[in-house]
């Protein structure tokens, strides 16, 4: 069987719904995607990409698209990989913002004070470092090592510094903490080694305090794009904030209602703070479920009407209504 030839994009948007397209179409400014389930994010993603390199005529290399899983990234490349032609996606990066922020500071090596062949410590490098730290004060178990380790990730996370948390200390523990922290950083720096939360936190720093590193990177990235915003945490966010704050030209999507990771350091708020910052912000929302029947998304409607929210949005289909919903009780989980 012949293969058949790829879409135009053309052809792809005028696939997509009036809502789709138009995101897709505003590159303009800062634009928030309002996803509801089972929109269709991932097609105006996708599709605002090549659209971006096929008919705006922009660089692959000059965009980035960020995400929060390998997986989510390697997909979405695929399927980008699928629309682009020949050398069309040449130098396009789509990573998690944990390898864009290892991307950033493998090109800034000299600037941050590191030596080729810098180390990246896993979460069980990073534990047995701290164990050597800890047992130097004292015999310890591995709940105070990992509620150690836990409590310097999330300083990491909300940006910050050694120097800073003894101040930000609660308690007898916060205190023993924030000192460790002075010396597990100290440490990672002799062994020429970062972990898991400075590939957000060296950047964010470096971008902050040096205006020629910013200005470098700022004319790297032109237009950015962030899958599940709502995820995003507070350095994760200013990192974004800081590439883009001169152009403003980026797509975020996101819906505070899939918002579920709080516990580690998400800020659904930040779709808040985005259109404080950029008060020129669009609002799209993609409110057509392709997933799902009419009786389940009015049930789904009924029960998010009661979540705290940043913008309100109502799911529909044009699937029917479906079959009633039955609730059903069991004895024990396993029916």
């Amino acid at each position: 069987m012949t293969p058949q030839p790829p879409k135009s994009i053309l052809s792809r948007i005028k696939g997509l719904n009036p809502r789709q397209q138009e995101a897709v179409r505003y590159i303009d400014g800062p634009c928030l995607v309002l996803a509801g389930a089972g929109s269709g994010k991932n097609s105006v993603i996708t599709t605002q990409i090549a659209s971006l390199v096929q008919e705006c005529g922009m660089s692959a290399r000059k965009i980035a698209a960020v995400t929060f899983t390998k997986k989510a990234a390697r997909e979405m490349k695929e399927r980008v990989g699928q629309m682009l032609k020949g050398k069309e996606g040449h130098g396009l990066t789509v990573s998690t913002f944990h390898n864009l922020g290892l991307n950033i500071i493998r090109g800034e090596l000299k600037t941050l004070g590191y030596k080729p062949g810098l180390s990246l410590f896993d979460p069980e490098d990073a534990k047995a470092l701290l164990r050597d730290l800890m047992n130097k004060d004292a015999q310890v178990d591995a709940e105070q090592i990992n509620a150690v380790q836990a409590k310097i990730s999330t300083w990491k996370n909300d940006l910050v510094l050694p120097g800073d948390a003894l101040s930000f200390a609660a308690d007898d523990d916060e205190h023993f903490a924030a000192r460790v922290y002075e010396a597990y950083v100290r440490h990672l720096k002799a062994y020429n080694a970062v972990d898991f939360d400075d590939l957000i936190l060296l950047p964010v720093v470096l971008l902050q305090r040096d205006p020629e590193a910013l200005a470098r990177w700022r004319s790297k990235i032109h237009y950015m794009l962030v899958d599940e915003y709502q995820d995003t945490n507070v350095s994760q966010y200013l990192l974004v904030k800081l590439l883009m704050a001169e152009r403003a030209t980026f797509t975020v999507v996101g819906d505070d209602d899939q918002s579920i990771y709080a516990w580690r350091g998400a800020r659904p708020e930040n779709l808040v703070t985005l259109g404080e910052d950029f008060p020129r912000l669009k609002v799209i929302k993609l409110e057509q479920n392709y997933r799902s029947t009419g009786n389940i998304l009015r049930a789904a409607n009924t029960l998010i009407a009661n979540n705290p929210h940043v913008y309100d949005k109502t799911l529909w289909s044009d699937m029917g209504d479906g079959a009633p919903i039955r609730v059903v009780v069991n004895r024990h989980e396993g029916g």
